[in-house]
This record gives structure tokens, sequence and C-alpha cells, in this order.
């Protein structure tokens, strides 16, 4: 069957109503100002799709959204940048979520009100939808119920029908962090977590000690780490990509999601992984000097040049 994707995304769809420049954090009772608010497209994977596609590389989105202004906002941002929206359900019986990010300098808090992502599952996304992409992302398992009791299914249908797979699974609310079995990670060609959520699904305390947990899969395991960069286990040596900075961060968010685009968009045209590190770190770093995941990837040459003024980094 003739592939008329590169990526399809299955995961959860919301808003991201960002409050930035604020100086402390709330106590129940008081007030505290923000300097400024914006309203954007949110979520991991929506936020991974657009930034990939703006890339150049072509995607599709399997997701859920409720019948309302947020689900609209959330299929035009993506429309608008090249994501094909045809397989994203919209629900008249449950609404769009929507997370409230309180932003300080280089870190976030987050409240999250799931909605329709919850609903959505592995039902909702057809055979003849992954047999027509070459390789499946999925983003958030924690946040979405229905979806990540399955994902062993679509990991192994995805690799049946000779998708290449890859997996961040972002952070775990409850902090449970009960995901990591042998029917999952068997089926992952990227497993791309940050540091903290790599320590939390490993039950280890140190970096160091979850860089030797992850040795054990068959994965290529990805580790974010922030200002430190990000480190490669390919099965036989372990490479480290220092980060870029950015000097005038507005915020952080979508930075991991970003990278994880910058990532996948080489991996997928066989870049060495050297490479492929040195990408996700600069599409990282680009997502800073924005408010919100999408903003700073306007258009692919755009981002060339900003990449090579700001950073010395050429693709």
């Amino acid at each position: 069957m003739k592939k008329l994707f590169d990526v399809i995304v299955a995961g959860e769809l919301n808003v991201d109503i960002i409050m930035n420049g604020i100086d402390q954090v709330p106590v129940i009772g008081k007030e505290i100002l923000a300097e400024n608010m914006t309203i954007t497209l949110g979520s991991s994977s929506a936020i991974f799709a657009s930034n990939l596609s703006t890339l150049g590389t072509k995607v599709t989105f399997a997701g859920m959204v409720g019948a309302d202004k947020f689900g609209e906002l959330v299929l035009d941002v993506l429309k608008e940048k090249g994501v094909d929206i045809n397989n994203i359900k919209v629900s008249s019986e449950y609404t769009t979520g929507a997370t409230i990010v309180l932003s300080f300098d280089q870190d976030r808090a987050n409240v999250t009100y799931a909605g329709a992502m919850t609903q959505f599952g592995i039902d909702d996304i057809r055979d003849e939808t992954l047999k027509r992409a070459r390789h499946l992302h999925i983003s958030s398992v924690f946040l979405q119920d229905k979806l990540r009791r399955d994902i062993p299914t679509l990991l192994k249908k995805a690799k049946r029908f000779g998708l290449t797979t890859s997996i961040d699974p972002q952070w775990d609310p409850s902090e449970n962090w009960d995901f990591i079995s042998d029917d999952i990670m068997s089926n992952i060609d990227v497993f791309m977590p940050n540091a903290e959520e790599c320590r939390a699904l490993t039950k280890t305390r140190t970096l160091q000690d979850a860089i030797e947990a992850v040795k054990k899969f068959s994965a290529i395991s990805v580790i974010k780490c922030g200002g430190d960069g990000a480190y490669l286990w390919d099965g036989r040596s372990l490479i480290h990509c220092p980060a870029f900075f950015n000097n005038k961060v507005v915020d952080t968010i979508g930075a991991g999601d970003s990278f994880d685009a910058g990532f996948i968009h080489a991996y997928l045209q066989k870049k060495a992984w050297l490479e492929c590190l040195q990408f996700g770190a600069a599409a990282g770093a680009l997502n800073t000097t924005h408010a919100g995941g999408t903003n700073a990837f306007q258009t692919r040459d755009q981002i060339k040049l900003q990449m090579e003024q700001m950073f010395n980094y050429k693709f």
C-alpha cells in the first residue's frame, strides 16, 4: 500500500492557557499576577505533530476533540501547520481538554483537564491509516486512559504493518509510573523520556542508574536532560549531545516535544545518531524563543535561518 504519510501521531489534543511572568508560586486564598497570557495549541502530541510538519515531514494525527471553540482552535492550528486532520474525531459528548500553565523562568507547573482525549482509543485508529504511514509516534500515555491499555496491541499492529515506532511517555500525574513491560518495550524503536521521567519509569535514583536500566531494552533510548543536553544508548555505545543555549528564554513549554520532532525528522532520513540528537537539541532550543510550543516554528526557511543565526547550526 502506498505510503501517504511519514508519521501518524496517536495522541492527546488540548489547548494551553499560558501565564508567563509569574514571580512566585500561587498560594491558596491569595492572588498573584502574570505579566502576560497566551492561549495556543497545547498537548505534547499536537506540538510534536505541528513542529514536525513544519520541518517538512508529512504528518497525520489520530485523536479526539470536542465540538467546541477549543476544538476548533486545535484543528485550525494543526491544519494551518500542514498536519492532516482527517483522522481526528470530533465528539459532541465530550469537551476539548485544556492545560493551565504557570510558567516560572525555565520551569513550569501545569493543571490539566483531560476532556475528550480520555475517550480516544485503539478502535478510533483505522488500520488503513496505519498502513499508509511509515512511523507511529505516541506521547503522553498517562493522560490517555483508554488508549493506554491497548498500547501493546497498537505497537504490535504497527510493527506488523511495517512501521517504525517511538514513544515519549511524559509525566504520570498519579506518579505510579506503571508502564514499562516486555510487550511495550520490545515493539518500540525509539524510547524518548526526559531524565526525571526515565528515573521514575525505571525506579532508579540517578541519571547514571537510569541509563544503565534502559540498556536492557531493545529500543534506542534517548534521554533528554534540558540544559545538560541529551544522551542516546544505541545498544552498543552511549552518545551525548550538548544543549544549544538561548540566552533569552521566553518559556520552555514544548521544548521536549520540539526536540522529539527534530530527532524523528532526522531519524526518518536515516541520519547518524549524533545528527539526530543535534537536530533535536537545536529544535528544542529554538522552541524557547517564543511562548508556547509551536509559535517558534512558522516555516522551514525561518527555522533554518534562526537555527543558523542563533546556534550556528545548519541542516
